[in-house]
């Protein structure tokens, strides 16, 4: 398999963009974007896999483990003519706890660190601008640790967990992943 940095299995047309999202456990970051962006909400497709680490094609059980410095993210394509890059971020920044070092809830491991893995300069410009934002209005008394660096590697996650919470629909979800609609006091 070779190195790469988009999904193998991710509908990239012509057009659209690509983002790499790290929320803690990527079966609730996946569902919570499909909820809020999909059905022609700008949302074209997104895959779970592993970004950023060390090891080559690594396996859940590795990532898990502890072994392999990579980060469970969510991969996106978007239409930016239906959904801008920043409006992704920001509900990036407000669908999980920003201000947790490797950790969402109970889940606890470098593997479930925030993190913003961006695809271009423009894209790490506008991270660091929705980041400092939000840390000016949104997260007043909490830091935000939220890392954000340029993607190296994504590695797809193993089939049964493409799409896990729809086909399991009582399967675990994350508490830490709903839409904060007010400060972090």
């Amino acid at each position: 398999m070779s190195l790469s940095t988009v999904s193998s299995l991710l509908k990239v047309p012509e057009g659209s963009q690509i983002i790499t999202l790290a929320a803690g456990c990527f079966w609730g970051t996946e569902m919570i974007y499909r909820k809020h962006f999909g059905d022609g909400k700008g949302l074209i497709d997104c895959k779970v896999g592993y970004a950023n680490g060390f090891a080559p094609n690594p396996s859940y059980k590795q990532v898990c483990g502890g072994q392999t410095n990579h980060a469970e993210a969510l991969q996106i394509s978007f239409d930016p003519k239906i959904v801008e890059f920043k409006t992704l971020i920001d509900f990036f920044f407000k669908m999980h706890d920003p201000t947790t070092v490797n950790r969402q809830g109970p889940d606890i491991g470098t593997q479930y660190r925030s993190a913003i893995f961006t695809h271009n300069q423009q894209q790490l410009v506008d991270s660091v601008y929705v980041k400092e934002s939000l840390q000016k209005s949104f997260y007043l008394n909490h830091k935000i640790v939220t890392q954000i660096e340029p993607i190296t590697q994504f590695w797809d996650a193993e089939a049964y967990h493409q799409k896990y919470l729809i086909n399991n629909p009582s399967g675990y979800e994350c508490p830490t992943h709903f839409l904060r609609t007010q400060q972090k006091v």
